[in-house]
């Protein structure tokens, strides 16, 4: 019986080959850019939950009161995780976490490579395989490393790297102990290699304060331990030991579960209550939506044709057959449609993956070895088929035979059918797909044009590397008398990143509650306005040189002024945990962290801070590669055992704009794909009214008819409909953008036009796709469509 299902399914999709190169195109379209999202969908609800202790890991955090409002964060004290350890006996381990670059040698290669320093407890909490090595012993000196595959590859090619030894920064022999298996690529684990914590003491970077938060705690908790208990015992540690050593704090400590880290990285009233979740919860729907609208597309299609079908069911029903029976035969039909569709859907995937994998910026794939794999996509196909096909299998097996046999059967064309219901909510769909990419774009585009407040053209930075720091005076005063650069500045970080930031500052008129304001710190020896091309609104820069007590001067923008409410700031005496700082200068707000945030207060220490990075502004009458070329030789011969690296400021800032212009891309992508769907079924709609309407057409014709009226009015249903649709759909595109819009401070308002050219656009798209056969019609011979009558 299923053969002979599968028989005339065949032999009707053969016979029907317009509608059937619709259907399968648009399915196959359909569930390519479903799979698609569900390939990255699973991998981010796999991200971090795959080690064999998850249910037992967790990480370290910190909740404090800012500004009059609660904040959350995951990075803590360095010593907080052994504290933890050594004070609850719930702690059955831990493992601290934090980035380490270095330039790495062995023999003549020499690679600048990005790793992790961490405890000996990082491979006896997390199940990454180690394939060489003893992961009980791997780092428990401070002289080992571990490397993954990819970096011994680099550095020892085929041969055995166990053992051998690898140089770090041209002052340390590290012996190699493991060689790790590359991290896959649903981990928020990344880097080269480990280096164990005890080298992180050897050369001094370790501290003992509980005010420094730089780092990220993972705490493996023994089996049966509640984490709401051990939260309430353990919220106040910090507290407990910053008191003993004679800086109070107020910050309470907290546990989140390390496999919902990754997810829920969004902190509301200090909890972690939303993040990536929201953005995997709305692909979820976007790819159900692009699927159903493919499946809409055969529903319509094969109801459309049912007068058809109609004398066939109605033979099939005299003949004895059930309508169980005629329920499986179209559902068949629409499976082995869907089958054909899941193939080319599949290849589809693989073409496309590339360039997704480039878009979400992951490395996707399908695992063909895998049988599970396999079962799921079967299922994905099948279920597919299922869904497109039920509606017109139980529609079509309802016909009476009576009626049919008898010639009298019409599917009418009713005000409200269930076909024009479904062109409706597919038009819906695309329409608040438009509105939402319109919007999002305009967004971009507004951050985009933002005044970013210092001068980023041929501004460059290049991080402190081997002998920069000891040699900066020399490098500074070459790239200045060899007119490579017009201005030099060292600082903490880069002009587009946060290396630090601190509270419990004091000054005059300040109360109990400012020592809780939240400052970002950069640092400059001089030339900081002239380097970064900021504006200084009142007093001067900071000028090590001319000035012998600016080391401990300070710059404030105005955000940091207004917090403070100081009406004449210069000359101002502020107190933190470096001593006293004298504020010698206001510069004018810049963007400093996201362009779409506020900016915050932030100050620019003298150089009794510290620093990590050299800016300096390039030349603007020699071209940039020659300036590029004569800066590497000024820093070769001062820092001769290190590459020569930098980075460009513009091309820094732009880097601030890619997870927006990411989810720019995917909802045009998105959008794009579901309106050419829809009109795919509207095209074959228009195709299948237009043969039924020939002769009512031709009559129309020998009546004096014109093209334009014919068009007209074979297109005014469709119309209607692409109206009905704009007019759902705006109220849930304004609300849904709203609402995401509300997380921006620096946001655009939602103006009358978007949804004008929406409407507009999907109109022109929808008469474009249905003119073209109602204009083939209106032009057809009435002759001979008039002549069979």
């Amino acid at each position: 019986m299923i053969q002979n299902f599968l028989k005339i399914a065949w032999r009707n999709l053969l016979k029907n080959k317009t509608f059937s190169l619709i259907n399968i195109s648009g399915l196959a379209i359909g569930m390519a850019s479903a799979a698609l999202i569900f390939l990255w969908i699973q991998n981010q609800l796999t991200f971090d939950r795959f080690h064999e202790k998850i249910d037992r890991i967790y990480v370290a955090n910190n909740r404090d009161n800012f500004s009059g409002e609660k904040w959350a964060w995951n990075t803590t004290p360095k010593i907080l995780a052994p504290t933890l350890k050594r004070e609850f006996p719930e702690v059955e381990d831990y493992a601290r976490i934090t980035d380490a670059t270095f330039f790495l040698s062995h023999g003549e290669k020499q690679i600048q490579a990005e790793g992790r320093f961490t405890d000996p407890g990082f491979f006896k909490i997390f199940s990454f395989p180690l394939l060489k090595g003893d992961a009980n012993k791997a780092l428990s000196g401070p002289d080992k490393i571990v490397l993954t595959e990819k970096l011994a590859k680099k550095l020892f090619g085929d041969a055995d790297p166990m053992g051998k030894i690898v140089r770090i920064d041209s002052s340390d022999n590290m012996t190699v102990s493991g060689v790790l298996k590359d991290f896959p690529n649903n981990t928020t684990f990344s880097g080269e290699y480990l280096l164990p914590w005890h080298y992180m003491k050897k050369i001094q970077w370790d501290d003992e304060w509980w005010g420094n938060n730089s780092i990220k705690s993972i705490l493996l908790l023994k089996a049966g331990t509640r984490q709401e208990l051990f939260d309430k015992k353990i919220r106040d540690i910090t507290i407990r030991h910053s008191a003993a050593g004679g800086s109070p704090a107020t910050t309470e400590v907290f546990t989140q579960k390390f496999g919902d880290a990754w997810l829920y990285s969004r902190p509301v009233n200090g909890e972690y209550v939303g993040g990536r979740i929201e953005g995997v919860r709305l692909f979820i729907v976007i790819a159900c939506f692009i699927l159903l609208i493919a499946c809409i597309n055969f529903m319509n299609l094969s109801t459309a044709r049912s007068e058809k079908r109609a004398r066939e069911v109605g033979i099939r029903k005299v003949s004895g057959a059930a309508r169980g029976n005629l329920i499986v035969q179209f559902i068949s039909e629409s499976i082995l449609l869907s089958f054909i569709a899941g193939l080319i859907a599949l290849l589809l995937v693989q073409i496309n993956l590339g360039w997704f994998n480039q878009l979400v910026g992951r490395e996707l794939f399908i695992d063909f070895s895998n049988m599970w794999s396999w079962l799921t996509g079967i299922a994905f196909i099948a279920l597919t088929g299922l869904l497109a096909g039920s509606y017109p299998a139980f529609f079509l097996s309802s016909f009476r035979p009576v009626r049919v046999l008898k010639g009298a059967f019409r599917t009418g064309s009713s005000k409200l059918s269930a076909r024009k219901v479904l062109v409706v909510l597919q038009f819906t769909f695309a329409i608040t797909l438009i509105i939402c990419t319109i919007i999002v774009k305009h967004q971009i585009n507004y951050g985009l044009q933002r005044d970013s407040g210092y001068s980023r053209e041929q501004l460059v930075y290049s991080l402190f590397q081997g002998d920069i720091a000891k040699n900066y005076e020399l490098i500074k005063r070459e790239l200045l008398s060899s007119g490579v650069a017009v201005s030099v500045t060292k600082t903490m970080s880069p002009i587009t990143q946060r290396y630090s930031d601190g509270w419990g500052y004091e000054w005059a008129g300040a109360t109990e509650a400012d020592k809780k304001i939240d400052f970002i710190r950069l640092s400059s020896d001089a030339d900081f306005v002239k380097t970064m091309g900021v504006k200084l609104i009142s007093g001067r820069d900071i000028d090590i040189f001319n000035y012998a007590t600016d080391s401990s001067a300070v710059l404030l923008n105005e955000a940091s002024v207004k917090a403070m409410r100081l009406k004449d700031p210069v000359g101002q005496k502020i107190t933190g945990e470096n001593g006293e700082w004298t504020v010698v200068g206001i510069i004018k707000d810049f963007v400093f962290e996201s362009p779409y945030g506020k900016v915050n207060p932030l100050m620019v220490l003298g150089p009794k801070s510290w620093f990590n990075v050299i800016h300096y502004k390039l030349n603007p009458a020699r071209s940039t590669a020659d300036n590029l070329k004569a800066a590497e030789q000024i820093f070769k011969k001062y820092n001769p055992e290190y590459p020569y690296q930098y980075h460009f400021a513009d091309e820094s800032y732009a880097e601030k704009f890619k997870e927006e212009q990411r989810s720019a891309t995917l909802a045009t992508l998105f959008a794009g794909l579901t309106i050419f769907i829809s009109c795919l079924g509207l095209f074959g709609l228009a195709t299948y009214m237009a043969e039924n309407r020939v002769k009512e057409i031709g009559i129309r014709k020998v009546l004096g008819a014109s093209v334009y009226s014919i068009t007209s009015l074979l297109s005014a249903d469709f119309l209607k409909l692409v109206i009905i649709s704009f007019l759902i759909a705006t109220p849930i595109a304004w609300y849904a953008m709203d609402h995401w819009l509300s997380s921006y401070d620096y946001r655009i308002s939602i103006e009358w036009w978007v949804f004008v050219l929406a409407c507009l656009l999907t109109m022109v798209i929808a008469v474009a796709t249905v003119s073209f056969q109602s204009i083939k019609a209106a032009l057809g011979n009435p002759v001979k469509s008039l002549r069979t009558e």
